[in-house]
């Protein structure tokens, strides 16, 4: 567990030149034509398998609850109004009630979501699969990657707590944990990653600082070291999530290497393995359960889900 650290990953996604990354740039082991990356390990016998975990039938939300002040990424925001159609002045809507309704204008990259494949790329706008932003990122939706292409995420769900880890109840902005170290925490709780897994790393940023400190919260976050997308990605997990809101450790393990507020390892994961991202959950410490994450189709074909969270269940 540390908290500074030379690097090279950060070169694939934040250093790269547009040149750079197309040249690199390969094929989806799913074809050419694939648009949800690791999601094509969703089975009917893998959610079967899953589903075996569940012993008491308790449920845990996975989201945070949002609205205008929940602190978000620059320029992102929310506004919300409560508003009665046609009941203005005294006037009823309709003879036998009354009812509230509500109007949101919303960036979705605020609280909890899904993370789809056509919200990060390489500079010079390239992204999973070889994609090209000018061929598929129009105003109106992406006619590509979208986060509607995204199916039912039902698998079994690791939980690693890595603040216990670490020693602590709340991990610092800054610190972050390596390979190494998530191994020695599969080892600890008997908890291995395997293939087609959930997996969500604790380290205690949202429960123990959002509510204390919400401009604190945003402005950095504990998180996964680069090494880790790789070894996540060597471990073929359908999707990656943590209790911060980002993922990746910020700022970063080497500052230098990184200018701005690039997570390097954030778009590793989606440029590459075609791995997904659900961020902040309300995680629980020691806990293996089969987690059930459903992306909203009326949120279309963005490139961000916002939704309240999936929901797991706990082994007991």
């Amino acid at each position: 567990m540390n908290t500074a650290r030379s690097s090279v990953l950060a070169l694939a996604v934040c250093g790269l030149s547009a040149t750079a990354a197309e040249k690199d740039c390969e094929p989806s082991k799913w074809g050419e034509a694939d648009e949800i990356g690791s999601a094509n390990l969703i089975t009917a016998e893998s959610v079967l398998a899953a589903s075996k975990l569940i012993k008491t039938g308790k449920t845990y939300s996975l989201g945070i609850t949002i609205d205008a002040t929940t602190p978000a990424f620059p320029p992102r925001g929310l506004a919300l109004q409560v508003v009665q159609p046609g009941q203005q002045q005294g006037r009823a809507a309709f003879p036998n009630m009354a009812y509230n309704d509500d109007l949101v204008q919303t960036w979705l990259g605020i609280g909890s979501q899904i993370d789809g494949l056509g919200h990060l790329g390489a500079p010079g706008g390239v992204y999973y699969n070889c994609n090209r932003a000018e061929d598929f990122a129009e105003i109106t939706g992406l006619t590509k990657l979208g986060i509607d292409k995204i199916p039912p995420i039902v698998a079994r769900g690791v939980v690693l707590d890595m603040a216990g880890h670490a020693g602590v109840e709340v991990m610092q902005a800054g610190q972050f944990f390596t390979t190494a170290d998530v191994q020695a925490v599969e080892e600890k709780q008997g908890t291995p990653i395997r293939e087609g897994d959930v997996v969500l790393f604790h380290t205690g940023w949202t429960e123990g600082m959002l509510a204390v400190d919400p401009q604190a919260w945003v402005a950095g976050e504990p998180g996964m070291a680069e090494d880790v997308a790789d070894y996540l990605a060597s471990r073929n997990v359908v999707a990656a999530g943590a209790d911060t809101w980002g993922l990746d450790v910020v700022p970063p393990e080497n500052p230098e290497a990184v200018p701005g507020p690039c997570n390097p390892a954030h778009g590793e994961r989606h440029l590459h393995p075609g791995g997904h991202e659900h961020r902040p959950t309300g995680t629980r410490r020691g806990v293996r359960v089969p987690v059930r994450a459903r992306p909203r189709q009326d949120q279309g074909r963005g490139a961000d889900d916002h939704q309240s969270g999936g929901d797991s269940v706990s082994e007991g």
